[in-house]
């Protein structure tokens, strides 16, 4: 069995580390960015807006529906 001097193991483990955290700093800006609710509307404006209009509508029927049913 060859023998691997720890100081070669101890570079890779420090270098596996600098990769890994780089990997997770970089899931983490994607992910924050991704869960932005100001970045998905700017996305998907056409869809927001036409929620919010039916939801206007559906809850502004409802509210003349409690004045005008006698």
């Amino acid at each position: 069995m060859s023998e691997v001097p720890s100081y070669d193991l101890e570079l890779k483990a420090a270098e596996d580390r600098r990769k890994l955290h780089a990997s997770i700093t970089e899931l983490s800006s994607k992910l924050h960015q991704d869960l932005n609710v100001n970045n998905q509307l700017r996305r998907h404006f056409a869809v927001a807006c036409t929620a919010a209009a039916i939801i206007a509508l559906g809850v502004g029927y409802s509210v003349t529906g409690w004045f005008v049913r006698h």
